[in-house]
């Protein structure tokens, strides 16, 4: 009687896993194809522009070029993300979507390069 049980559980529960897992797959609001696409560079230890822009409630996708000689670790406390580009190179940073605010980046490997993201 209880191998009964299970075995028609089985087959309503195994069905519905599945379709819950489909679901969880599929229903991503936060794709990289749909973020804000920015550019930036650093170059002579500074970032240019030194104030990037987007719009809240959407996911950001920065290129980050190096055109520095020497490495460098596009970081940020605020945005919570730290990618190395290597001089010469370029990586791409998604940032979650944000709020209305003031959000510092720096180099971490120089310190003295700093910049913004702002969304108004």
């Amino acid at each position: 009687m209880i191998a009964a049980a299970l075995e028609r559980s089985g087959r309503v529960f195994l069905p519905s896993l599945f379709l819950a897992g489909v679901l969880a797959l599929t229903a991503n609001p936060a794709r990289a194809d749909d973020a804000v696409k920015l550019s930036i560079t650093i170059k002579d230890q500074k970032f240019d522009p030194a104030e990037l822009h987007a719009p809240p409630g959407r996911t950001i996708a920065i290129e980050v070029k190096n055109l520095n000689p020497i490495v460098s670790e596009f970081e940020s406390a605020d945005l919570h993300f730290e990618k190395i580009v290597p001089a010469g190179s370029q990586a791409v940073v998604y940032v979650r979507p944000l709020q209305a605010g003031r959000y510092n980046f720096y180099d971490d490997f120089h310190h003295a390069t700093q910049g913004y993201l702002v969304v108004p």
